[in-house]
């Protein structure tokens, strides 16, 4: 395999796509850009290793990857060759995402899978941080779509108007839906206010055995403000005491109380201060936990939790694109009882 080979193809590792799919990425763009063609022999699994510093198993997965798309096929004995020397209406993707969490890479898997055509993805996490949004977004052009999860820590208004200056046939909002951004684009979200209404709503059986609801909810701006809107708006019409606290204090635990959780680490401490107390989960105080995992079956005889579902996102963002489709599609949380409520 010649040099030139890897003047087109690189992994940049500040970025946030797994490297094998910026290995695959880079090959479509060459392939797109005419500089490999049909029938043409790449690298080993460990050329790839030695010459991008990356794993033989990251590698061997953008091989796989670029295989499924048909793009390129293993000859036994002989090695990797590409199948064709043009690819039609190839996907530029723009992926923009406040965090990197456990949600953030079921939303990412699930729409990668969903999308079933080729398309080269750019990843990109900008810490809830506008003026990064802003550098990452004016530095990134020309792609077919823009999937961006918008939540600031301060400047929410010029990112929304940021935001609204895409061409809004190729944008693509996920999780919150910013009443500044205008006009027919795409949109896979929550309204939080509601959701989090409705949410309670359901749990109420559960609830009403509680004086005093407390909604612990992080300074950082991490969340969704409307959550705290859609809890009051629930202690209000059901008459419950309610408290909106930053983060669960160390201390003793107060009987009739429940607490929702939107960190971990904010279960953690209460977990621990009801470990430490005669309170009895379910019946004294009860919990509810932001984000279901599978542990949380397990740990006080059973945490209740509500959750995003960010594979059915990933997936309908996906259908949108195939489609090619503007729709506002709504989703909700899905609510877990278990006997910490």
């Amino acid at each position: 395999m010649s040099s030139d080979f890897y003047e087109y193809i690189n992994v940049d590792v500040y970025s946030a796509t797994p490297k094998y799919l910026q290995l695959a990425n880079s090959i479509l763009n060459a392939i797109e850009a005419g500089v490999i063609g049909k029938n043409r022999l790449l690298p080993s699994l460990n050329d790839l290793r030695f010459n991008l510093e990356i794993s033989r198993d990251t590698a061997d997965r953008g091989y796989k990857y670029l295989n499924e798309l048909g793009v390129l096929k293993v000859i036994p004995g002989k090695g990797h060759f590409t199948t064709t020397a043009s690819i039609k209406q190839k996907l530029n993707i723009l992926i923009l995402v406040n965090e990197l969490n456990d949600e953030r890479k079921a939303f990412y898997d699930a729409f990668v899978n969903s999308l079933g055509e080729p398309a080269a993805f750019d990843f990109y996490v900008y810490n809830n941080e506008y003026q990064f949004f802003k550098r990452l977004l004016m530095a990134k052009s020309g792609y077919s779509h823009y999937l961006i999860i918008p939540n600031f820590n301060e400047d929410a208004d010029l990112a929304a108007e940021l935001i609204d200056s895409i061409p809004k046939e190729k944008l693509i909002l996920l999780d919150a839906l910013p009443s500044e951004v205008n006009g027919s684009f795409g949109a896979v979200y929550l309204n939080f206010k509601q959701c989090c209404f409705e949410l309670l709503e359901k749990a109420l059986p559960a609830l009403s055995k509680y004086d005093t609801l407390n909604l612990v909810f992080p300074a950082d701006n991490s969340f969704n403000e409307e959550l705290v809107a859609g809890f009051e708006a629930f202690c209000m019409e059901y008459a419950f005491e309610r408290k909106v606290i930053n983060q669960a204090k160390k201390g003793n635990p107060e009987a009739g109380q429940a607490y929702i959780c939107l960190r971990e680490e904010d279960m953690v401490t209460l977990i621990e201060q009801v470990n430490n107390s005669k309170l009895t989960p379910g019946v004294d105080i009860g919990i509810l936990s932001y984000n279901d995992t599978p542990l949380k079956k397990y740990i006080l005889n059973g945490v209740s939790t509500f959750s995003v579902d960010y594979h059915k996102m990933g997936s309908l963002a996906a259908k949108m694109i195939r489609e090619e489709q503007n729709a506002k599609m709504e989703l909700s949380y899905e609510l877990q009882l278990r006997g910490s409520l």
